[in-house]
């Protein structure tokens, strides 16, 4: 995590009382997407209230060597230049397989037009991508991480 996301990140902190502060074990700071515009966009979403999950892909979360997040997780969120947006916190972890994301998640997602559709088929664009890089063949089977999250702060 950079100076800039931890600042904000131990802004929100001293605000709590202790005991809540101590709750919280794990954090994290990043943008989604792998792109400017996405980037943006999704920052925004999340800003409004429309954006509460996010999915990635299980093989490059192992690729990467990166823990799962955990319930109860803060992360940063940040914009393409890495500049913090809000705080979320993360209220569940799911695992599923590509064909089995439903379109309670996808409209939760908030991106596109919230549909199944979209969000198959922007995942599966998206998540292609990551196999190629990985010399992976993505399939309906593949397995996603699903992570519902709230805003806990933002200024």
């Amino acid at each position: 995590m950079d100076s800039q996301s931890r600042a904000y990140l131990n802004q929100y902190l001293s605000a709590l009382l202790p005991e809540k502060r101590k709750s919280y074990q794990k954090f994290d700071a990043y943008y989604f997407c792998a792109d400017k515009e996405n980037a943006n966009i999704c920052a925004n979403l999340v800003l409004k209230g429309d954006k509460r999950a996010t999915a990635g892909l299980l093989w490059s979360y192992e690729d990467e060597n990166e823990p799962l997040p955990d319930i109860g997780q803060l992360t940063v969120v940040t914009n393409w230049d890495k500049e913090p947006q809000c705080i979320i916190e993360t209220t569940s972890i799911e695992v599923k397989a590509f064909q089995d994301v439903d379109a309670e998640f996808a409209f939760e997602e908030g991106e596109g037009d919230k549909s199944l559709e979209y969000w198959r088929k922007a995942h599966w664009q998206f998540f292609g991508n990551e196999c190629q890089n990985m010399e992976k063949a993505p399939n309906l089977n593949m397995l996603v991480v699903l992570e519902r999250f709230e805003v806990v702060f933002h200024n």
